[in-house]
C-alpha cells in the first residue's frame, strides 16, 4: 500500500509539473514499482490520471474556458472506443504490449523535447484552412461536418488508446486540438482535461465490471495522486517550464529503454 502511494504521489507531481501528458508514466511506474503487468496496470492508471485530470477540468470549466461541447462529442465517441481497447488489452500478449508502449512512450518523449522551450504561437493560419473555427462573438464553434468529423477521429483514437494502453490521451488530444481549432493554449489543455476526465471514467468503469481493477493498489494509488498533483501546483509556478519538458521527455525516453531492456533481460 505505500509503495503504491508513492508511486501515486510521484505522478501527480509529474502531472503537475508537465500536464496531462504526464499520465503516459503512470504505467511504467506500476510495472516497475509494484509488478503489475501492462494490462494490469492500465485500469490503476486511468482511475488515478483520470481524479488529477478532473481537478483540472474542474478549474477550467470555473474559468470558463472549456469548450464543453467539443469536450463532450471528443467524449462520447472515445467512451464508446475505451472498452474495444481494454477488450484488445487482454488479448495481446503482454510483450508485444509492453513494446507497444514503449514505443508511445519514446513518441511522446522525442514530441515533447523538440517542442520544449519553443513558445506557443497561437494560430496564423486563416480560419478557413481549421476544420473548428469559433465565432468571434459567441466564441462557440461554428458546427460543420467537417469539424464533427475532425473530432470524432480525435475521440475514436484517444479512446482506444486510453483502454488498451492506460493513458490518458492528453499526448494525442493537446496536438490535435492545436492542429483542428483555433482554441488558444489554454482552453486546449482545459478542454483536453475534460475530455480525459470522461474517457478515463469509462475505461475505469469497463475495468471494474469485467473485475479487473485490483483496488487494494489502486486505491492508495490514486489518492497519492492526487496528493502529487495538489503539492505540484504550488511549485509550478517556481520552475521553468521549459526545462520541466526536456525533463520528462528525457526521463520517460530512460522508462522506455527500461521496460525494452526489462522485456529482453527478464523474458
Amino acid at each position: 500500500m505505500l509503495t503504491s502511494l508513492c508511486l501515486g504521489f510521484a505522478i501527480g507531481i509529474i502531472l503537475a509539473l508537465t500536464g496531462a501528458g504526464g499520465g503516459i508514466l503512470a504505467v511504467p511506474l506500476l510495472v516497475f514499482g509494484a509488478h503489475q503487468s501492462v494490462a494490469q496496470a492500465g485500469p490503476i492508471s486511468l482511475l488515478a490520471v483520470g481524479m488529477a485530470a478532473a481537478l483540472g477540468a474542474i478549474l477550467g470549466l470555473r474559468a470558463g474556458i472549456v469548450r464543453y461541447r467539443a469536450a463532450l462529442l471528443i467524449s462520447a465517441v472515445g467512451m464508446l472506443a475505451s472498452p474495444v481497447g481494454l477488450w484488445l488489452a487482454y488479448r495481446v500478449d503482454n510483450r508485444w504490449m509492453t513494446i507497444l508502449f514503449s514505443i508511445t512512450l519514446l513518441f511522446v518523449a522525442f514530441r515533447t523535447f523538440r517542442q520544449a522551450g519553443k513558445l506557443h504561437v497561437d494560430h496564423v493560419h486563416m480560419d478557413e484552412q481549421l476544420p473548428c473555427v469559433r465565432d468571434g462573438q459567441s466564441g462557440r464553434f461554428f458546427w460543420t461536418k467537417r469539424c464533427a468529423r475532425a473530432l470524432c477521429m480525435t475521440g475514436g483514437v484517444a479512446g482506444i488508446l486510453s483502454g488498451m494502453l492506460g493513458v490518458g490521451g492528453g499526448f494525442v488530444l493537446v496536438p490535435a486540438l492545436g492542429r483542428f481549432t483555433d482554441l488558444e493554449t489554454k482552453s486546449i489543455v482545459a478542454t483536453s482535461l475534460a475530455v480525459i476526465t470522461l474517457v478515463s471514467a469509462s475505461g475505469v468503469v469497463s475495468s471494474v465490471v469485467a473485475g479487473n481493477l485490483n483496488w487494494s493498489v489502486a486505491q492508495p494509488f490514486a489518492i497519492g495522486a492526487l496528493s502529487g498533483m495538489l503539492g505540484g501546483r504550488l511549485v509550478f509556478a517556481r520552475m521553468a517550464v521549459h526545462h520541466l519538458q526536456k525533463g520528462f521527455a528525457i526521463l520517460s525516453a530512460l522508462v522506455a529503454v527500461g521496460m525494452v531492456a526489462k522485456l529482453v533481460l527478464l523474458p
